[in-house]
């Protein structure tokens, strides 16, 4: 009979020494990457289909701000630049009479230099038609110089023009409102037929489908943790409910810091803990905030 009593007692220890071991090595909650967007254009909210809770695919329009002042000046900018391209001169045109000039020129030269050379006209003749052609060639080379510096000058004018309008092009772009990235939409801000102004924010987003815990753990627990180490997650329902997921570490903090209030390690008497990311793939019943169980 007392041995009987022994036994009980040795099995009563094993359950209560069990019972203290937890199941899991650190505690955190939930977070997700949220993407706040911001209007990049001022005007009126012509429209915008965003909804708190809505899934939104990356590259999705959801809004436009008005474009009229935009494109106008595109327009405007258009006309501007076909004005410079007709102002450039035609230089064969404009010089073709003076190079004819010239060529008539040199023909009398030669011609006076062979009759002087026969010695049947003046030397002063032939001086006259080399000075004539000398005057043509500087008024052919000025012609030239001018035309060029300005056809040059209308080009820059028309890189320029083409430069503001890829400038008003990239605004008329920016008046459309697009999600940089798929998630859910937690916030909305602004509504429909608001003035919204450059920088001024319109709705934030987050990716709820791949989320992470963020949990702490102590120096003595990190020695046995390392970046892409795979884990188990649990998510806290509270009243014992849990889900289990599985975990890859992601992220390791580089410098210590005093534990959160609101945060309990494995070794509470620790001062100083180490943040850890775990990613896991969500399956539509974790929520931003939720608090969770690491085991590694």
């Amino acid at each position: 009979m007392q041995k009987i009593y022994v036994l009980a007692g040795v099995a009563l220890m094993m359950v209560a020494c069990g019972g203290d071991e937890k199941a899991y090595d650190a505690t955190g909650t939930f977070e997700a990457t949220e993407t706040t967007v911001y209007a990049e254009q001022s005007g009126a909210l012509l429209t915008f289909s965003v909804n708190e809770g809505d899934m939104i695919e990356a590259g999705k329009e959801v809004g436009l701000i008005d474009t009229t002042q935009t494109w106008l000046k595109i327009q405007q900018m258009a006309a501007t630049k076909e004005v410079y391209q007709s102002q450039k001169p035609d230089m064969e045109r404009q010089i073709a009479a003076t190079r004819q000039q010239l060529s008539k020129a040199q023909q009398d030269e030669q011609r006076y230099r062979e009759l002087v050379a026969d010695g049947a006209a003046p030397s002063k003749m032939l001086d006259d038609a080399s000075s004539q052609v000398k005057v043509l060639q500087k008024q052919l080379d000025a012609q030239i110089s001018s035309l060029s510096t300005s056809t040059r000058s209308l080009d820059k004018q028309t890189v320029a023009a083409n430069v503001q309008i890829e400038q008003l092009r990239d605004m008329l772009r920016k008046c459309h409102i697009v999600t940089p990235t798929k998630g859910t939409v937690l916030e909305k801000y602004v509504e429909r037929g608001e003035f919204v102004a450059i920088g001024k924010p319109l709705f934030k987003i987050a990716d709820t489908e791949q989320m992470f815990m963020r949990a702490y753990v102590t120096s003595a627990q990190l020695q046995n943790i390392k970046i892409g180490q795979k884990v188990k997650v649990f998510a806290d329902y509270g009243d014992g409910q849990k889900k289990a997921y599985d975990g890859t570490v992601s992220w390791i903090s580089s410098r210590s810091e005093f534990t959160p209030k609101t945060i309990l390690t494995d070794d509470e008497r620790a001062d100083l803990v180490y943040a850890v990311k775990v990613a896991i793939k969500n399956d539509g019943y974790v929520k931003i905030g939720m608090y969770g169980e690491l085991k590694l």
